[in-house]
């Protein structure tokens, strides 16, 4: 047996989400160890949409420019009822943008996991082991252990102060801690098929993402980047998954599309789409992220997001406890708080994609006509547009201020502001360490310790008003920001910003 080797936390699954783990805790100085049992990228796209939020984490961990070429904004999502008129359409919010980035985007996944795993590798404190499978997991009061088998079957030992699994839905730490599955009632059969379209195909296929409500065979068409095009179709009771997911099958299901002539298959893979969420996130010093602790259907494509906005929720909080900011009960309810803030947004999030799915997928076409009739007259016979970001909720709950205000548990924007000359993204001047932002006339609290100030119309040049524009509508004169970037509270005068930061240290100490 090797000697066991100490980190400060051991992440199992060398995915998107603990690459970003990885980078995060890595690019904080602290001693990382990630192992997987896959050793390279996979070579074809499962995820396709990235949120704007999520953009701002790969900002943070410093690989937006060599992410950013494989990104094309979304389209416009257009659905198209029984008879094949239009009775919804989602859209992007107009700009200026609220955090600086497209707040909805397409992908291409394995570049974009390729310069996370870059970006990880130019960490020295980060240490990868690839071809290791985890077979076992012990836990005391002081640290957790992890029992590998290397491919060559040698057994070794990894320990560490704490380990996260995002080690994918089939988790092996998922397994080992005993934490189980709420099933949020969603199981459908469907074809994914990815297609790299040549000319006269794309001359053949809408310019806009479709959802076919068609209670015939529900079908999604989402356009990718570049000739990059993706139909997720639903299966018909009776039809064999294995057999659809044949070039020969896949095919089949395409023809009212395109055919072999128009196109090169990159993937074809049938699935059954769930819900499902961990009842529990945290299991002592275990965690668990990404698809390790909730799977969802497809219809927003946000798998991946999820999992990214996991380890950004975690990893502060873990950083916090293991620099002694956080000791003691204050430490335990904010590692707590991980699980409680993210699960209920997942579950949250979850009933919403679920609501839109039920748009997509209903199967009795006298019931299609109906839900046809209601969306437009709900809209008073002409289809507006929807944001798809008015679809993502708030987080609740966990380490937020108990004081109610609109702003509470959302993003914080980032606007681009003027330093020397130059227009920079926010985070690139102030970090993303507890920021509190004042407004000109709000006097600064008297102690200030472990915040970073921004006064929102003093010496903070904006280039677009999109801070100020935000603090004045949603009525704030001072906002207190977390390390990811969720607002903890806000108040409106001096007395309220004082009862604030009294609430924000006590609950840290």
């Amino acid at each position: 047996m090797q000697a066991r080797d100490e980190y400060d936390v051991a992440l199992v699954g060398f995915g998107p989400s603990g690459a970003v783990a990885a980078a995060l805790l890595g690019g904080m100085g602290f001693r990382v160890w990630v192992g997987d049992r896959l050793r390279g990228v996979y070579d074809k796209p499962r995820a396709i949409a990235l949120d704007h939020e999520i953009l701002r984490v790969f900002q943070q961990i410093g690989v937006i420019d060599a992410v950013m070429p494989h990104l094309e904004p979304f389209t416009p999502s257009e659905y198209f009822g029984v008879d094949g008129q239009l009775i919804k359409r989602m859209t992007m919010i107009a700009p200026p943008y609220p955090l600086g980035y497209t707040p909805s985007n397409v992908f291409t996944q394995p570049p974009v996991e390729a310069a996370l795993r870059g970006r990880v590798a130019q960490l020295s404190n980060v240490v990868v082991e690839l071809g290791v499978e985890v077979n076992g997991l012990e836990q005391d009061g002081d640290g957790a252990t992890l029992q590998l088998q290397r491919e060559d079957g040698s057994p070794a030992s990894v320990s560490a102060h704490y380990v996260i699994g995002c080690d994918g839905a089939s988790s092996t730490v998922r397994r080992l801690t005993g934490i189980a599955l709420d099933d949020l009632v969603f199981d459908e059969p469907w074809l994914v098929v990815d297609v790299l379209v040549n000319e006269a195909g794309l001359k053949k296929l809408p310019t806009t993402s479709v959802q076919y409500c068609n209670p015939e065979r529900p079908t999604s068409f989402v356009i990718c980047p570049n000739n990059h095009r993706r139909w997720e179709i639903s299966l018909k009771p009776g039809e064999d998954p294995k057999e659809v997911a044949t070039p020969e099958g896949a095919w089949r299901l395409l023809a009212p599309w395109i055919g072999p002539q128009d196109g090169e298959l990159w993937r074809q893979a049938s699935y059954r789409f769930h819900a499902l969420v961990a009842e529990r996130w945290r299991v002592d010093r275990v965690f668990v992220a990404g698809d390790a602790a909730h799977q969802q259907p497809p219809f927003l494509g946000q798998g991946m997001c999820q999992g990214v906005r996991d380890v950004a929720n975690l990893c502060w909080k873990l950083a916090a406890v293991l620099r002694g900011d956080v000791q003691g009960q204050a430490a335990d309810a904010l590692l707590d708080s991980y699980g409680e803030e993210r699960k209920a947004h997942v579950r949250e999030l979850t009933s919403r994609i679920k609501g839109i799915g039920a748009v997509i997928c209903e199967r009795d076409p006298e019931r299609a006509r109906q839900r046809d009739a209601k969306l437009l007259a709900d809209a008073g016979g002409v289809v507006k547009d929807t944001p798809r970001q008015d679809v993502m909720p708030r987080l609740e709950g966990g380490l937020l201020s108990s004081t109610p205000h609109p702003v509470v548990g959302t993003l914080f924007p980032q606007p681009r502001v003027l330093r020397d000359g130059q227009a920079l993204l926010l985070d690139e001047v102030t970090g993303t360490g507890w920021r509190l932002a004042l407004q000109a006339d709000m006097p600064a609290p008297a102690e200030c310790d472990g915040l970073t100030l921004i006064r929102v119309d003093g010496d903070l040049s904006e280039t677009e008003g999109v801070l100020l524009d935000w603090m004045q509508r949603h009525r704030c004169a001072a906002v207190l920001v977390r390390p990811d970037h969720c607002v903890f509270g806000a108040a409106m005068d001096a007395p309220q910003l004082d009862t604030l930061m009294n609430e924000w240290r006590a609950r840290l100490t």
